[in-house]
Formats: C-alpha cells, structure tokens, sequence
C-alpha cells in the first residue's frame, strides 16, 4: 500500500463502506466523512478503530481510506508439470493476517495441517486446517475466506479447502519465536 496516508492521524471515508466489526464478525457500513483511526494495514485488509471499535475493512473496500488494494505476488499462470510450489503456498498463507494482532496466521501458529493433493480430475487441491486464537472468535469464516481467496490464486491450485479446527486448542507457545518476542509473549 503505497502513498498511504498519516495512520496517525484520523482519515475520514471518502465514501460509505462495507467492514466487519470485530471480533464478533457483524457487517457494519461505515458512512461518509466517518473519522476512522488504522490500526494495521497488513495482507491487503485493514483494521481501523472507529468510534472506540475495532472494524476490518476488505481490501475492496481499502480505497475509501486512500490506500490502493494491495496485489498478491503470487503468478496465476499454470507450471508446466503441473505441480504447486509448497513454498508459495507457504507465502501466500503468510499474508493472511490476525485482524487484531499485526502478526501472520503462519507466525501465530495457526495453520495446523497444509497438504497439496494431486486431483483425479487434474489439478491440485491445497487442505488447509488452521485454528483461531480464540474458539468463540466470530472473525473465523473472514480469516478462512482470506485463506481460501489468496491460496486460489497460486498457479495449478484448483481448489482450497479449509477447515476450523480447535483441537488441540490454540495458546501462545504455538506461536514463533519471533512473534512472542514481538507481542511479549516469550
């Protein structure tokens, strides 16, 4: 998100837009001229504090804030062995981020179980189980929609699946080291 206007600063809406009040998940519609505050602006969504709540705005709506939508590095054109590359998959999953903690569902400990499965039908499928850090968190199907948005767009991907799980519940020992060190959870 280049250009990006002073996140220090309150930035009024240029126009109305659809976002997701979080954590329970409602849809909102912030109005016009509303004075919203970023608090992360990370894997294309943003998070700003409106009124003293926090609210997810998509990335299609990214621009009543000023900012561009960001574009995924992943190449959509198919390899010629028809293979996915574990790596992309990888770094796509990495763009995909907690709405309220500025760290990856990767870092965070997340994904419990990535597998790329060749298709009888051709193609590749990508299964993905992957938990929340907290069961009753109402962002679950934005955060699985993300995942299955941008795991789509890898070359000979065919179809994602991804499923919650809760099992083993998540905590913070799970997450990197880097992200303990980075939230104060080491």
């Amino acid at each position: 998100m280049d250009n990006s206007p002073d996140f220090n600063e309150p930035i009024n809406l240029s126009r109305d837009c659809e976002a997701i009040l979080i954590p329970e998940g409602a849809p909102i519609t912030l109005k016009e001229g509303t004075a919203v505050y970023v608090t992360q602006a990370l894997g294309g969504s943003v998070t700003v504090n409106v009124n003293g709540n926090l609210a997810r705005i998509p990335p299609n709506n990214v621009d009543a804030i000023g900012l561009e939508v960001e574009t995924l590095t992943a190449d959509s054109a198919p390899t010629g062995d028809g293979t996915v590359d574990e790596a992309m998959v990888w770094d796509q999953l990495r763009t995909c981020y907690d709405p309220e903690i500025p760290i990856n569902i990767v870092e965070l400990g997340l994904i419990y179980r990535c597998e790329i499965n060749r298709l009888d039908s051709g193609g590749n499928q990508v299964d993905i189980d992957m938990t929340l850090t907290a069961p009753g968190c109402g962002m679950g199907p934005f955060l699985v929609d993300d995942v299955e948005q941008k795991l789509a767009q890898i070359p000979n991907v065919s179809e994602v699946k991804v499923e919650l799980v809760f099992d083993p519940i998540w905590n913070p020992e799970m997450m990197s080291e880097a992200a303990r060190l980075q939230t104060g959870l080491y």
